[in-house]
């Protein structure tokens, strides 16, 4: 069965869009079939995949205002062998345009619904915000990843964004579970971090990944060639938690199949 998952904090800079291009390229590497959409405008996923934004003919902007479907408008990642539905700054507009159609909220959720049979994991890569992208983005799936750094600003973000995904769930979509918190950027040398680190593990319990993001130069460098971690220095610190991280959900998944 296929799992979607949008990767989401109102919060920006706490990873991410370097979550969901590293996790895909993941669980493409383990040989599982990934459709990662970019939902947000800046389009850095999509620039991070080796698609560049400039160049697109269409995007996922088409698809919301449905006049193009997923397959006409996906892209393969040339290095990574998953799928990508691309962005750039055209999304920006598909706030205002959202506003007076019907089934606003559901626009991607139906998109996604054509092409569901060819993927095994759908990435949602979801903008720092809460608006009407954020919430296609979780109308559209069926779990939630929350990355998040080690700090006390994020913890207080996070009890905003349990409410968000509560009052989705109680009013546009009763199927959506919180998949699991990440810890990204993660600096076990920093006392705070690890107090923080402390406070999620009692609080959420085995919400939280098993598998910590350290903070890594790899990591940072990759995007600006294009490619995810994994293609740029697979032995790097970063590309090797990504590639747990992507085996730890196999192992969930298979353990709560079982």
């Amino acid at each position: 069965m296929s799992k979607i998952l949008a990767i989401t904090n109102q919060k920006g800079g706490v990873g991410k869009t370097t979550t969901t291009v590293n996790l895909a390229a993941s669980l493409a590497a383990t040989k599982q079939r990934v459709l990662l959409i970019d939902l947000d405008p800046q389009g850095n996923a999509t620039m991070g995949s080796g698609v560049d934004k400039r160049d697109l003919q269409s995007s996922v902007y088409d698809v919301l205002l449905g006049s193009k479907t997923i397959s006409e408008v996906r892209k393969t990642s040339a290095t990574a062998q998953y799928d990508i539905l691309p962005a750039n700054r055209d999304l920006a507009g598909a706030e205002i345009e959202l506003v007076d159609l019907p089934n606003r909220e559901m626009r991607l959720r139906d998109a996604v619904a054509e092409v569901i049979e060819n993927y095994d994991y759908v990435l949602i890569d979801c903008p720092p915000a809460l608006n009407l992208l954020t919430l296609n983005g979780l109308c559209a799936a069926k779990r939630v990843m929350i990355p998040m750094q080690c700090e006390y600003y994020a913890l207080e973000g996070l009890s905003d964004l349990v409410n968000t995904i509560r009052k989705v769930r109680a009013n546009l979509n009763p199927e959506l579970e919180i998949e699991g918190l990440l810890r990204t950027m993660f600096d076990p040398r920093n006392a705070l971090a690890q107090q923080v680190s402390d406070q999620l593990q009692q609080h959420f319990g085995d919400k939280v990944y098993r598998t910590v993001i350290p903070r890594n130069v790899r990591l940072a460098e990759a995007p600006s060639y294009g490619v995810p971690v994994m293609y740029h220095d697979k032995a790097s610190k970063g590309s090797l938690a990504y590639l747990a991280l992507a085996v730890e959900m196999l192992n969930n998944l298979t353990v709560k199949s079982a």
